[in-house]
């Protein structure tokens, strides 16, 4: 893989050269105490800059509107962006790394023609999928749909989708079959946000943010020709929207941490002093605990590089990105607790954001609170063990209750 990255060269200062010129050098600076409005405004206009060089949507296909790009081509991208520090592109994530693969993998014709413009061209969506008795067990959840004619009537209730003020659309997982197999009853929706019956109100977290929402479904009827897949069948088709999630928007993420992370705390040491007075960067234990997040950043990459090998190998993502999700979220909350440890009281009085950026703010109590949503956010760690365990590690799984 060496030398064809090598042989990317070219396109990466391409990409380079891209950045240094359209990255505005203040964006966080001008983001810091943004409200949503501002936030909202600001990563639309920085969705278009994407959209006009074609990095929008690199991993869809050209006849769609991506820019069709080759997987060691995202590798380069994703690494330029992180080392330019471009803002992360939160306000679309669910419609290109969700919704859209998800329609691209099991959507018929009309439904890639009716939906797949529109997230190229700005649409965003939201993720119904965990819900409040629930949580990320997927094949717990209750939101019923009953079919009426040529519509599906859903009553329930989502919790944790994040940006549902601002979505136009939602991927929605509902119960058809509540007799049938948890994994098995399960079907795929494609919901309008503006139909009737649907009342989303915002969470107020702990990082002083709300872009997390609950979103109360009460009869909302959704067009049968806006299911994805078959019915009962969404369990299959969810599988492949987060293995979409998992896979190639890790390698951003994971050089990001490098770079803010781990070389950012190093370099916030220098800066910092202990109770005798001693600038933390020259402290034995300090050094000892950079040096070894540093190392798991590092080893993390290896972990990455496996898993696009894998990917070009057989041409899809396997179950190694559940072995990167849990390391990467894991490490990062590492590294942000490592950080309000040696920082102290000034990682208190930094100024947080009041709309994330990403965890990587620069405000460490901040996202160090942050961090804690990402061994939830995409299936927990508890169940990507499981997936680890059956499909890595070969383990048997438990079988059902029965009923269930």
């Amino acid at each position: 893989m060496i030398e064809e990255l090598q042989a990317l060269e070219p396109f990466r200062e391409e990409v380079r050269q891209w950045c240094a010129t359209h990255i505005p050098k203040n964006w966080r600076t001008e983001q810091l105490g943004a409200d949503h409005h501002q936030f909202a405004t600001f990563h639309r206009w920085w969705g278009a800059q994407l959209r006009d060089a074609g990095y929008f949507a690199p991993h869809w296909p050209t006849e769609w509107g991506g820019g069709g790009f080759s997987l060691l081509q995202q590798v380069v991208l994703g690494e330029e962006f992180a080392r330019a520090d471009a803002p992360r592109n939160g306000l679309y994530q669910v419609a290109l790394f969700n919704a859209g693969p998800s329609i691209l993998h099991a959507g018929t014709d009309e439904q890639k023609a009716k939906f797949l413009p529109g997230i190229i061209n700005g649409t965003v969506w939201c993720q119904g999928f965990s819900e409040p008795n629930a949580g990320s067990d997927l094949a717990g959840l209750q939101t019923r749909a009953i079919r009426d004619g040529d519509h599906y009537v859903v009553t329930g209730q989502k919790v944790w989708t994040s940006l549902a003020m601002e979505a136009e659309y939602c991927i929605l997982l509902v119960r058809t079959d509540p007799d049938a197999p948890k994994r098995k009853g399960i079907t795929y929706l494609l919901m309008d946000m503006k139909s009737p019956g649907i009342e989303v109100r915002t969470i107020r977290q702990a990082t002083g943010q709300s872009e997390f929402c609950e979103t109360f479904l009460d009869e909302v009827r959704v067009p049968v020709e806006n299911r994805l897949g078959a019915e009962n069948d969404g369990w299959n088709v969810t599988q492949a929207t987060l293995a979409s999630e998992r896979g190639a928007s890790l390698i951003e993420l994971a050089e990001r941490l490098r770079r803010n992370g781990t070389l950012g705390l190093a370099e916030a040491t220098k800066g910092w002093k202990n109770n005798d007075g001693v600038v933390q960067a020259d402290d034995p234990a300090v050094q000892e605990v950079l040096g070894a997040r540093y190392a798991e950043s590092m080893a993390l990459r290896q972990l990455l590089n496996t898993m696009v090998t894998n990917v070009i190998r057989r041409g899809g993502v396997g179950p190694e990105a559940s072995v990167v999700k849990v390391f990467y979220s894991e490490l990062l909350q590492r590294v942000m607790k490592d950080a309000v440890e040696i920082g102290g009281l000034q990682t208190q009085l930094d100024q947080p954001p009041l709309m994330s950026a990403g965890w990587e703010s620069g405000a460490w109590l901040y996202d160090y609170i942050n961090a804690f949503g990402w061994t939830i956010g995409g299936g927990t760690s508890e169940i990507m063990r499981n997936i680890i365990g059956e499909r890595v590690l070969g383990l048997p799984r438990d079988p059902e209750p029965k009923g269930a």
